[in-house]
């Protein structure tokens, strides 16, 4: 056991010195955010170097009644955006009103013009002491300070054409959620992307224009999404053919299974622009299913994301896929959502997908017909003085980062990820604890449906079971029941092994001080099979082994 330590102690030691080297290395030679961008495959990557670029990005609404970013009457800009940057985002979704840019009763309005115009007294108060700079732009000069101001930042900017009439987004029949609908004229639609795409030309803070969020109601067809889809695309590249354009499917951005019989196309220039984008969230899931059946109801609604919209990563020629909103409400009153919430950063880590929270926004100007509504979604207070819940921050960490690179040359290893607390699992004198996920420790491990070893790379140690709510330990044995580990539940992130006395346990992640424990394993029967109901929450018992190939 001596020796073995010893080989622990040497491999990492030698582990921490060579990636200290690389983190260098790697500082040197990466790509800067701001860079025109093209897919290659399933990924994003810079136009010139091919390298991958991940959008780890904030919705920040601008689409609504008074047509200006919101809460801009509540801080500086240079603030918030400096804010977006030190929260660990590198985009953001700034979304945007047709009309704004079609419609003539807008063309010269300023933002103190628009914010009496909706009697909107205290904002406009506030947006004269926080950026009185701002008051007398226009709205669409406004826009362009603060695409300027990201820039600055070095965030990307996706413009994601939210509706056509400045309204809150969405309803089934709200009039702007399909072509032909009340304030969705498909002529206008065109004509507003094309203004877009030319104002923005040449930008390279512009990255992606979204051609419409949430196609839905009544009139939504296949044959119409074709039409129009590439009528918008090719307007877009007609004026720009830097930026990605990003397409959403059917019914809320939840269904794209119609591309399995046909395919858009764009055209060559085109099609290496493409992605397209969907949108997840707990609105229309039964509580209970979250609460009372969550490794089962994880598994089937994680299935179903990716049947219905992600499943376009692994086609015959694959496209990216961009999680363009998703979100929870930060105040963490809804158990059903919390849960929700780490099934999907599970999905993302595992997946390592683009995606977009919502939201950036602790309140809006105006929202349906109420002053200074509350945005629980949002990351910052309802006073935008504060984060509303810094635990996000850690939720995010892993998913903020790019976990996998096609580009790179250095070998893959997998990191043992618990979304519940959003941190991974490392080794730190023998003691197996959760820590950041900046820093990944390396795992090995070979899938096999009677179980498998988790080695820990550079070393001879396998992660090992001690006794029943005792911590696990990375031992020389290797071979025994003890380090032989199997993925259980349907939801596939619990990890159980068997002790000396033939029980099986599961690993757990310790609230008291972070390490991992084994214990009996949550909401599964003696069969290891998911019981329909159970009133513990076994997301503390999630692991996911996620494969990387990320290097410092």
């Amino acid at each position: 056991m001596k020796y073995f330590q010893n080989d622990l102690a040497i491999g990492l030691v030698a582990t921490a010195l060579a990636t200290s080297y690389i983190l260098i290395l790697t500082f040197l030679l990466s790509d800067t955010h701001i860079a025109f961008l093209s897919t290659n495959s399933r990924w994003i990557v810079n136009a010139n170097s091919g390298r991958r670029v991940k959008l780890a990005c904030i919705n920040w609404p601008g689409h609504m009644n008074p047509l200006v970013p919101e809460g801009l009457h509540k801080k500086p800009l240079r603030n918030i955006t400096k804010d977006i940057a030190t929260m660990g985002f590198n985009c953001v979704r700034l979304t945007w009103a047709t009309e704004m840019f079609t419609n003539k009763a807008y063309a010269n309005l300023t933002v103190a013009q628009s914010l009496e115009r909706w009697n909107l007294v205290a904002a406009s108060f506030g947006m004269s002491l926080n950026n009185p700079d701002l008051m007398n732009k226009t709205l669409i000069e406004t826009q362009k300070t603060v695409i300027d101001a990201l820039g600055h930042e070095n965030l990307m900017v996706i413009l994601d054409n939210h509706v056509s009439f400045p309204i809150w987004c969405c309803d089934w029949n709200d009039g702007n959620g399909f072509f032909k609908d009340l304030h969705f004229h498909p002529v206008e639609w065109v004509q507003g992307l094309s203004t877009v795409a030319k104002l923005y030309k040449g930008n390279p803070t512009v990255v992606a224009i979204s051609l419409r969020n949430e196609l839905r109601g009544p009139r939504q067809n296949e044959f119409d999404w074709y039409q129009f889809m590439e009528e918008g695309a090719t307007a877009v590249h007609l004026e720009n053919v830097d930026v990605l354009v990003i397409v959403s499917g059917l019914s809320f951005e939840t269904d794209l299974t119609f591309l399995r019989q046909r395919k858009l196309n764009f055209g060559v220039n085109v099609n290496n622009k493409l992605v397209y984008e969907a949108h997840w969230y707990a609105f229309a899931d039964p509580p209970e299913k979250w609460i009372f059946s969550t490794n089962e109801f994880c598994a089937e609604i994680t299935e179903w994301f990716m049947s219905q919209t992600g499943y376009v990563i692994y086609e015959r020629s694959p496209t990216p896929i961009f999680l363009s909103e998703f979100g929870k409400d930060q105040n963490g009153a809804s158990e059903a959502e919390n849960r929700y919430f780490i099934c999907v950063m599970a999905l993302l880590a595992d997946k390592d997908l683009e995606w977009a929270l919502w939201a950036m926004q602790g309140s809006y100007y105006l929202r349906e017909g109420q002053v200074e509504w509350e945005e629980p979604y949002g990351m910052y207070s309802f006073a935008w003085d504060k984060i509303r819940n810094s635990s996000i921050l850690q939720l995010m960490e892993l998913n903020q980062q790019m976990i996998q690179d096609p580009t790179s040359e250095y070998a893959s290893y997998y990191a043992m990820y618990h979304p519940q607390t959003g941190r991974c699992v490392s080794v730190n004198k023998n003691n197996v604890t959760t820590s950041s996920c900046h820093r990944l420790q390396r795992w090995g491990f070979e899938y096999d449906e009677n179980g498998s070893r988790i080695t820990l790379v550079g070393t001879s140690g396998c992660l090992t079971v001690v006794a029943d709510k005792a911590p696990v330990k990375v031992t020389g044995d290797c071979s025994s029941q003890k380090s032989t580990w199997k993925f259980v539940s349907k939801s596939k992130m619990h990890l159980a092994a068997r002790d000396e006395k033939g029980m099986d346990l599961c690993l757990e992640w310790d609230s008291l001080n972070s390490t991992i424990v084994t214990n009996k394993c949550l909401c599964l029967g003696d069969d290891l099979g998911d019981l329909p109901w159970c009133s513990q929450n076994p997301q503390t018992q999630w692991f996911k082994l996620i494969l990387t190939n990320k290097h410092y």
